[in-house]
């Protein structure tokens, strides 16, 4: 029988100048309860100016384990992530965000349900951390905080993202790339690789206690932020389904779901302005809603947001 403690793990992770970020993480990981089944980290820096460089060296000494330092000189997180893929040789690979911090059994967790459950990966919550000077607005209305499952639950469509997951490499090799580059710089290239891995029937499971906590940055606590990510969302979503509906069901599928979008969008901004005197929180959950069906229209068109565009 194989022991479950031989399992060998590459942690991957893509980072784009946040060196602040990207020394307190790799901190976080060397405290991990399952660092001894970790072959190798793996950073990604995808920054043309190498902003990551001066930290990876000076933690290359001391990292309990192989740390492979890596640059993606393109800003794009997909191809960031692709060359994580390629540096990786263990059985596992586990993607962390730079901005994320796990609890200290976390990497546990994942490799156990995983093991204990002959799942092709395990999905772990990413819980936001909200500073002081974070608006009241923005934590009353739970706008980052996302649906938990069950441990041990099936994780469908909707919940799929790469912030904090653990997946079989033999998996993610049979997918070219596997992360589509043209979502390098909208982001949602992960959302279509684990869609196209579920319509290959792949075994994805919930681990609720595999928490990551991930703060919420002062530049995103802004309704500015939250309508442009509302409209990114939908982008993606039409994007994907487009690419994951086969044969003649696509163009009837697409054109449902614009359709609706269509009809959605005046609706969503009718409730915005009718909440917004009496109960701005939830008005502003019809503003993201509107948002959303934006982005899918101007999908249809052609017209996306670029996300990951480096800002000058």
């Amino acid at each position: 029988m194989t022991d479950p403690r031989a399992a060998d793990i590459s942690l991957c992770i893509c980072t784009f100048r946040r060196p602040a970020r990207i020394d307190a993480l790799l901190h976080a990981l060397y405290r991990q309860t399952a660092l001894r089944r970790v072959r190798e980290i793996i950073v990604v820096d995808n920054d043309p100016g190498r902003s990551a460089a001066p930290v990876l060296e000076r933690h290359a000494a001391s990292c309990p384990v192989p740390l492979v330092a890596a640059h993606c000189p393109e800003p794009n997180i997909s191809l960031a992530r692709n060359t994580a893929i390629r540096q990786a040789s263990g059985d596992w690979i586990a993607i962390i965000d730079d901005d994320e911090t796990p609890v200290a059994g976390w990497l546990q967790h994942l490799i156990e349900l995983a093991q204990a459950q002959a799942a092709d990966g395990v999905f772990g919550p990413v819980v936001p951390v909200y500073p002081d000077a974070t608006p009241a607005w923005i934590i009353e209305g739970r706008y980052f905080e996302r649906r938990r499952l069950p441990t041990g639950a099936l994780v469908p469509r909707t919940d799929v993202r790469s912030g904090n997951v653990l997946l079989r490499r033999s998996l993610l090799l049979q997918e070219p790339g596997p992360f589509d580059p043209a979502f390098g710089l909208t982001g949602g290239s992960d959302t279509l690789l684990f869609c196209r891995l579920l319509d290959r029937r792949a075994r994805f499971l919930w681990c609720d206690e595999a928490v990551v906590h991930e703060p919420v940055e002062p530049g995103r606590a802004t309704l500015r932020w939250l309508l442009k990510r509302a409209y990114r969302g939908g982008q993606s979503f039409i994007r994907v389904s487009a690419l994951t509906t086969p044969g003649w069901r696509k163009p009837l599928r697409l054109a449902w779901l614009l359709g609706r979008a269509a009809l959605q969008l005046p609706v969503a901004l009718v409730l915005a302005l009718g909440c917004w005197p009496w109960n701005p929180v939830r008005a502003i959950h019809y503003l993201r809603l509107a948002s959303a069906q934006c982005g899918k229209l101007g999908a249809a068109v052609g017209l996306h947001y670029q996300e990951y565009r480096p800002r000058t």
